[in-house]
């Protein structure tokens, strides 16, 4: 009989054997996986037939020296017991294979700790280079007859297999102890990924999760005329910082492009001077940097925006237009020759986001100076519509002396034929500025060139996004907007919940105020009530509703619904407080309002951010009663507050302010349908009524409010859709 070195070690299946081998996919290069075979090579059972080496706790094992090296015996003496055929042999094969399955045994403890500590990352993919040695591997599998017991070589490996499998030889009853295998001393039970250094544990490897913009990760550029904190007149600067950081957090490279009004502290010289020509004359600009919350911010910095810090839209109309052509030339240029981080954005795979009339320009500039002259090809651009009556004409001074009804006809923003001649184009890209009305006839607009030559167009509604397409809501650009409504679209904005948070709102950690949460908003907004009462002169009564606005005192607002409304909001159990700016008329009749009811009423003439958030946390209902409203941010802020809002169910409004269902116990606030001051009181009574009345109502009604998601996180997800079409949009 054969020595048993002549034979193959059978221990799994039926001529095959599983055993642990270093799995390539992962890292640490130590893993263990169940594959592969022993074989016989030069009369020594080696593994595994693919030649790899395999590691258990730090030690290697191989064919030679390791732990399933056998013993040699002298040759000659062998191959005598084999040719006498005497038991010897006989009990040589039965201690081996009984060696064999203590081997094994030990090896299956092994493997089941390692699956248990290591599941999370198991990897049974192979290569198939694996898988071709694993078949070389079977032809060299023979067939194993004795009287003890038989084997059939049929060997069945394939990357399904996971765990190894003991055969149960049978008839063997000597006995061998492990210790006499001359495994290496291996201990179980203390076996760790410390003791195997190129190994990582699952559990606390940390792997960067991918970017929720997938495989669509784009360079973005937001230019706009303001952006919060720096510069803000109204909803585009909040839109401006917040919007981009969003952005950011789905994994986009975003950068922000305005104008350095002031000497701002965090911005930073970059060295970097351009010169641009605007209406024949040369100015030079500087860029400033800084990078905040994932976001590049870009100051252009030129001695005609330093004259504006207080005062952005100031001026007369041929100098406003001449500071935001330089503006929209200079941001146009900024991803070749502005470096963020050291390195520049470039123009592949760039979308810019331009934002009312003052950058609408920029797409313009985009293709005139650009994509039709072969550069820039795969940079996009998107236009967004803040409000469609700003349009660069008239002052604000101006246009609110003027009939609201006459405004609406003849476009906020008009100018002169011959302003074309300050943009700097040639004479072939006029026609993209002449737009007709009924009043004025032709004249040049810069928001009808560049919603004709953006690559997308969006406006901050669902609602807004239908009315403009009206000839009452369209301020002339109706017909220009259906004619591109193929690219057309609303997303309603978000709002900055660091900034606008209860729980974190820095302007309540003083004076009396408190910060709050849902669970605290009984408490908390009581406390923050009575300390805007005193701050602003008012008597001290948890009991009477405080009923707060905050916006420009015009008409767009409907301050002169307000106005209309007086007397009855002054008869009723109630205290109002007001804070805004705008037409001298409506401040004028804000001071007598205050005057005649040193009890009930307040005006502030001006803006305070510190006393917007005051308000905001401590008056129980928000009055919103504006003309049109595209988006609208101050009835968010106001549900996030728990402060419950009366509004005129126009553009963003409608969409944000579900009405009150008192039988079904829904809704957030109350709306009213015209723009009139007996709609106004209708609304407003009922809402008092149920602020004295019903008190368990009237607490669902804020907790509704501030349970809602008003972050920008989902309105940053449209506005990607919008990037990655434009993207491909050809």
């Amino acid at each position: 009989m054969a020595s048993f070195r002549s034979q193959p070690l059978l221990l799994d299946g039926v001529g095959s054997g599983p055993i642990l081998r270093r799995n390539k996919t992962t890292r640490g290069g130590g893993e263990l996986v169940a594959a592969g075979f022993f074989r016989e090579v030069n009369n020594r059972v080696k593994f595994p037939a693919m030649g790899a080496q395999t590691r258990w706790n730090g030690q290697l094992a191989t064919g030679k020296g390791g732990a399933f090296e056998e013993a040699k015996e002298p040759e000659s003496a062998g191959a005598d017991a084999g040719r006498d055929g005497g038991g010897s042999a006989q009990a040589a094969a039965a201690a081996a294979v009984e060696k064999g399955k203590k081997v094994v045994a030990m090896q299956q403890r092994l493997v089941d700790k390692i699956l248990g500590r290591r599941s999370p990352v198991w990897s049974f993919e192979r290569t198939a280079a694996e898988a071709d040695n694993d078949i070389d591997s079977t032809k060299e599998v023979r067939t194993y007859d004795s009287n003890l017991s038989s084997y059939n070589g049929n060997a069945t490996t394939s990357s399904a297999t996971m765990e190894p499998k003991v055969q149960d030889v049978g008839g063997l009853d000597t006995a061998i102890s492990p210790s006499e295998s001359k495994l290496p001393a291996v201990d179980y039970k203390s076996s760790s990924r410390d003791e195997t250094p190129d190994t990582v544990d699952a559990k606390e490897e940390v792997i960067d999760a991918p970017p929720l913009a997938g495989v669509n990760v784009m360079n973005v550029i937001v230019v706009a005329a303001e952006c919060a904190p720096w510069s803000k007149t109204g909803g585009l600067g909040d839109v401006a910082g917040a919007l981009p950081k969003a952005l950011a957090r789905r994994g986009h490279r975003v950068m922000v492009v305005v104008p350095r009004y002031g000497n701002y502290a965090e911005p930073k010289d970059l060295s970097v001077r351009r010169r641009y020509t605007v209406a024949g004359e040369d100015l030079e600009v500087a860029y400033f940097h800084a990078y905040i919350d994932g976001v590049d911010f870009v100051f252009i910095d030129c001695p005609v925006f330093r004259h504006c810090e207080n005062n952005i839209y100031g001026g007369n109309r041929v100098d406003s237009l001449k500071r935001m052509v330089l503006f929209c030339k200079a941001a146009v240029e900024v991803p070749w020759y502005v470096p963020c981080g050291g390195v520049c954005y470039g123009d592949g795979n760039l979308a810019f986001i331009a934002n009312d009339w003052h950058t609408a320009l920029l797409p313009v500039y985009l293709k005139a100076y650009y994509r039709d002259n072969g550069l820039m090809k795969y940079a996009r651009s998107v236009l967004v519509i803040h409000n469609m009556a700003h349009q660069s004409g008239f002052r604000n001074s101006d246009s609110g002396k003027l009939n609201f009804e006459l405004m609406i006809l003849i476009c906020q923003g008009r100018g002169p034929l011959e302003d074309f001649y300050h943009v700097d184009l040639q004479e072939h890209y006029f026609d993209l500025f002449k737009l007709y009305d009924p009043i004025g006839g032709d004249h040049f607009n810069i928001f009808a060139a560049g919603l004709k030559t953006a690559d997308q167009v969006v406006t901050v509604s669902h609602g807004y996004a239908r009315e403009v397409k009206t000839s009452e809501g369209g301020w002339g650009l109706h017909g220009i907007i259906s004619e591109n409504d193929w690219k057309f679209r609303g997303i309603v904005n978000g709002i900055d919940t660091k900034d606008w948070s209860p729980e974190l709102d820095v302007h309540l950690q003083s004076d009396g105020y408190t910060n709050y949460s849902l669970e605290t908003l009984r408490t908390g907004k009581a406390q923050c009530k009575a300390a805007l009462q005193r701050e602003l002169g008012l008597p001290v009564r948890e009991s009477v509703p405080l009923i707060g606005f905050i916006g420009r005192l015009d008409t767009q607002k409907g301050v002169d619904l307000i106005a209309e409304a007086m007397p009855w909001i002054v008869g009723q159990d109630a205290q109002l407080v007001m804070l805004g700016t705008g037409r001298s008329d409506l401040e004028e009749m804000l001071r007598k309002a205050e005057r005649e009811n040193r009890d009930k009423v307040r005006g502030w003439v001006g803006f305070s951010v510190k006393t917007a958030h005051r308000i905001t946390a401590g008056a129980d209902i928000l009055l919103m009663p504006s003309r049109f409203e595209p988006c609208g941010l101050n009835q968010l802020y106001a549900m996030k507050y728990g402060m419950v809002p009366v509004v005129h169910a126009v553009g963003g409004l409608r969409d944000t302010v579900i009405p009150f269902d008192p039988f079904n116990e829904t809704g957030y606030g109350w709306t009213f349908d015209r723009a009139e001051s007996g709609k106004l009181i209708h609304a407003l009574g009922n809402c008092l009524n149920t602020y004295w009345n019903y008190k368990e109502s009237w607490e669902g009604l804020q907790k509704r409010g501030m349970e809602q998601d008003l972050s920008w996180d989902d309105a940053a997800k449209n506005y990607e859709e919008v990037l990655i079409t434009a993207k491909y949009q050809w």
